[in-house]
């Protein structure tokens, strides 16, 4: 059967090899045997620097509707953090491979595709969305597939993510990559923007409506930054809560309403016995904390939702302010994951606490349109050569990241280019 490829590539000539060095592109569709990637293995579980090594392994056979993406760019997130330590769980529980590549975001070229693969051919540029399951089941057929038994994060909880010259995927996760950003800006923001779509349309009746107010934790970060700007998008107002004062301008310039330093209040971590003089002095601070929305929202007006991941340091004061009936949604727990709150003004004030965990292709969808109709800023703030990929992590681990969202070159050569004829260019 003729190779049935992308007609506004260009042909052009390379050798056909069994493992290629990064930046080198084979022929187009051509799969090699081997290729590079940064592969943790569970005995090296520990910080990204020791756990992630480069290594040459074997690139992945596809099953009949998977897809095989040669990688330009992938984006740095907190799941590559985790998947090199092994919290809150280890990868290798789940999948049982010898090694593990994580990855969770990426820019890239379908490469070639399963016998059963419709929607996609081969030199489609293509962004990836990480939700994985078996579209067998009903909440896969009618309800929502983040709810199915077979739900699974590609490059957590599959061996195979984005931090390799290739990676395979299930067909179900591709979507259209935006021809006016560079492969880098491409692989940065699908991850946290459909995390954040979620999160705020995604459980009604608390979906985000205009006119309401959203506190967002970590607002300048890569959830937060996409927060702000659906928050917008939506007609709604954002409230950023921020670490470092250096961070204040970027929050307010992607449209938060107003911003909060938390390192102005001092009721942070787990919740003090409640009755106790530690209480007392724990909801004394708490109490100033909402005044600071109320000079951004107005006297006595709470907020509608809280935009959480931070979890353990923060949780007791997201469910405090939020207003009755209003709506804690949170999808991680960065700072820890005991959490703690004052049952009595939940249930007493009605409100919902929300778990929520990425999003479906239909969210991601949505998410990744606003993008392509250039309504959303990447937010990119760092680009990491291959070489620098686990420095990239031990940086976001520690919190010495710049605000927005990061990126590593897989096997676009440098930053700045938009199609596979500019890396070729490049290389000639």
């Amino acid at each position: 059967m003729a190779l049935d490829t992308h007609a506004d590539i260009a042909p052009y000539e390379a050798p056909e090899k069994d493992l290629y060095e990064m930046g080198e592109i084979p022929p187009l569709g051509y799969v090699p045997k081997q290729m590079y990637a940064w592969a943790i293995r569970k005995e090296r579980h520990g910080e990204p620097d020791t756990a992630m090594l480069e290594e040459v392994v074997d690139v992945p056979q596809l099953d009949s509707h998977d897809v095989l993406v040669l990688v330009m760019a992938a984006g740095v997130n907190y799941n590559g953090v985790w998947a090199a330590l092994g919290k809150p769980i280890s990868p290798f529980d789940g999948h049982k491979q010898p090694f593990h590549i994580a990855g969770s975001d990426a820019s890239g070229i379908v490469w070639a595709v399963g016998d059963k693969v419709t929607r996609w051919k081969v030199g489609d540029e293509v962004v990836i969305h990480c939700n994985q399951d078996d579209g067998d089941d009903e909440e896969c057929n009618g309800g929502d597939p983040m709810y199915s038994p077979s739900q699974r994060i590609w490059g957590y909880e599959t061996p195979d993510g984005s931090f390799a010259q290739f990676t395979r995927v299930q067909s179900q996760q591709l979507m259209p990559r935006p021809k006016h950003l560079t492969w880098e800006e491409s692989a940065c923001y699908t991850l946290t923007l459909a995390t954040a779509y979620r999160m705020l349309f995604g459980h009604e009746p608390h979906d985000l409506k205009p006119g309401q107010n959203v506190l967002v934790w970590g607002a300048s970060g890569g959830l937060g930054s996409y927060a702000i700007q659906l928050i917008n998008t939506a007609g709604a107002n954002a409230i950023g809560v921020i670490s470092d004062e250096s961070k204040r301008q970027f929050v307010l310039d992607i449209g938060a309403k107003g911003v909060i330093n938390r390192k102005d209040f001092n009721c942070w971590g787990q919740l003090p016995t409640v009755n106790t003089p530690e209480y007392a002095e724990w909801f004394k601070e708490a109490r100033r904390f909402g005044k600071a929305i109320w000079d951004i929202t107005g006297k006595g007006i709470n907020v509608d939702m809280v935009f959480e991941h931070p979890g353990e340091a923060t949780f007791p004061v997201s469910t405090f302010v939020v207003k009755k009936g209003g709506m804690v949604v949170i999808c991680a727990g960065t700072s820890g994951f005991n959490l703690t709150f004052d049952v009595r003004y939940m249930w007493m004030h009605q409100k919902r606490l929300q778990g929520s965990h990425f999003a479906h292709l239909k969210q991601a969808s949505a998410a990744n349109k606003l993008m392509l109709e250039r309504r959303l800023d990447p937010c990119m703030s760092e680009v990491f050569t291959w070489a620098d990929l686990p420095q990239a992590h031990m940086k976001m681990m520690r919190n010495e990241h710049k605000p927005g969202n990061m990126s590593v070159l897989v096997q676009s050569p440098r930053t700045g280019l938009r199609t596979l004829e500019e890396v070729l260019d490049h290389k000639a």
